[in-house]
């Protein structure tokens, strides 16, 4: 077995519904994300060059959701009949 440790970290990265067309969302497809917007390729990439800096030196094998809460919801606006009312 080999041993990694002081030599590397392990971290990832799980995100959400990602805009890449740079669309701004009103209603329940913005509403229902905690954050008020669906999660763009920036803030996946602000978060990667983070964990790479020396600021993220201590953090190691952890998973960091990036998904505006929706995880914690676990079901989106229309899905199955379900539907967001603020």
């Amino acid at each position: 077995m080999m041993s990694l440790r002081g030599h590397g970290r392990v971290n990832s990265i799980s995100s959400g519904w990602i805009d890449t067309h740079g669309n701004t969302y009103t209603g329940p497809d913005a509403y229902q994300h905690s954050s008020r917007r669906v999660v763009n390729p920036q803030d996946i990439s602000s978060m990667v060059l983070f964990l790479c800096s020396f600021q993220a030196s201590f953090i190691n094998g952890e998973n960091i959701c990036i998904d505006g809460r929706m995880t914690k919801q676990m079901i989106y606006h229309e899905d199955t009949g379900w539907y967001f009312d603020k």
